[in-house]
């Protein structure tokens, strides 16, 4: 029979505290413990692979999925688990499209794009550089991928550099087959990164820390695999 361990035993392993341990018990992260007459907590090898596979959860998810995944798994719901997991798997998935949607984006940025306008161009003078109808531009903008200033005496759009430089992506993208929402995506992503150049320097970046997220997520996957065949033992022992 496995010794019971202490909240320090569990927390040894891992560089963490002892009070860590218990919160994460508070929290409903590990099964709750048995008790000593004296009142101490005493842990098992089930709560040992609980803190292992929620701690590896994190990385690859973020605390609060790998929170509710273990929750969900202390209550029984495997899968709740594995659904609030398979939605974590597609969003990593969506950031993986919209990276390529900038990087397409900044291969097109380094590319011969007509010269910027020296002065803001209304509504109808850019809809004629793209070759588009008005409408579409507000429609980009009602998506979030234009935010054209307005004239002061007009109250008309005007479409400075950047803004120009922003449709200009996003004609491409469109053409390429993106749904608007992606190339909102996209252009948030060209205006963080402060332009053009600093984007192309942030792209391997951002595709080393989805790499890295998703290596996470193997990980993970098995330590949790491991904690659920240790639920599931246990609960077969208890029959």
């Amino acid at each position: 029979m496995v010794k019971p361990q202490r909240p320090v035993d569990l927390a040894r392993e891992h560089g963490i505290s002892a009070q860590s341990v218990r919160n994460y018990e508070r929290d409903g992260v590990l099964p709750p413990a048995s008790r000593t007459d004296s009142g101490y907590r005493r842990y098992t090898h089930v709560h040992a692979a609980a803190l292992r596979a929620f701690l590896a959860l994190v990385p690859a998810h973020g605390h609060a999925v790998a929170g509710d995944v273990m929750r969900a798994v202390g209550a029984g719901d495997v899968d709740g688990a594995l659904r609030r997991l398979d939605a974590s798997h597609a969003q990593l998935l969506r950031d993986r499209e919209t990276l390529d949607g900038v990087e397409s984006a900044a291969r097109v940025l380094a590319g011969p794009l007509p010269p910027p306008a020296e002065q803001p161009l209304p509504i109808g003078a850019l809809s004629h550089r793209l070759g588009v109808k008005p409408a579409t531009l507000r429609k980009w903008e009602r998506a979030g991928i234009l935010a054209p200033q307005r004239d002061r005496a007009t109250r008309q759009r005007v479409y400075g550099p950047a803004d120009v430089r922003d449709a200009e992506l996003a004609h491409l993208l469109r053409r390429g087959g993106y749904l608007l929402a992606h190339i909102a995506a996209v252009v948030r992503q060209v205006r963080a990164a402060g332009g053009p150049q600093a984007l192309a320097s942030t792209l391997e970046t951002w595709r080393s820390r989805h790499s890295a997220r998703a290596r996470a997520m193997l990980t993970a996957a098995g330590l949790l695999d491991d904690y659920l065949r240790e639920v599931a033992q246990t609960e077969v022992a208890q029959t």
